[in-house]
């Protein structure tokens, strides 16, 4: 079972397994509803180190980046659940709408996203290669994104 901690304690946290030579992998995203989706992208992003860090966005940034309905799920919530997933080692919250300030803490060995992302969309791909890391796009799962759920979940009212 993972921690949900702040920035100081996760770099903290950070320096103890790369001084075990632990390699660290990181994603990010609001996570409204975990879905399969999601699920499948942590199982595949953990597979492919030791350590996964999963960046949350705030309340105020997924109401930024998806409009003033979301989030449907508070925050602490959503952290408190991806913390509670075997996959998952460590979450924080981010308020920025990018999670580029939190990856210049956590400098990656890989970050992953979904394909619904290439590396000339992602933002922040040049500052995780430029720290020696790589990105790792993984497959989505057809229908499964929460925007697809809230949908479903409005049609059958």
């Amino acid at each position: 079972m993972g921690l949900v901690i702040g920035r100081k304690e996760l770099a903290q946290k950070i320096a103890e397994h790369r001084a075990r030579n632990q390699k660290i992998v990181s994603t990010n995203g609001c996570f409204d509803i975990l879905h399969i989706g999601h699920v499948r992208i942590l199982n595949a992003a953990k597979a492919l180190g030791d350590v996964l860090v999963v960046g949350v966005n705030s309340d105020s940034s997924v109401a930024h980046l998806k409009g003033p309905k979301r989030p449907v799920v508070p925050e602490a919530e959503r952290a408190e659940i991806l913390a509670n997933l075997q996959a998952v080692d460590y979450v924080t919250i981010f308020p920025e709408d990018t999670p580029i300030e939190l990856l210049k803490i956590i400098k990656p060995d890989v970050h992953v996203k979904g394909r619904d992302y290439n590396r000339n969309s992602l933002g922040e791909a040049p500052l995780v290669e430029s720290l020696g890391g790589r990105i790792e796009l993984i497959d989505l799962v057809p229908g499964s994104s929460t925007t697809d759920l809230i949908a479903r979940v409005r049609e059958t009212n």
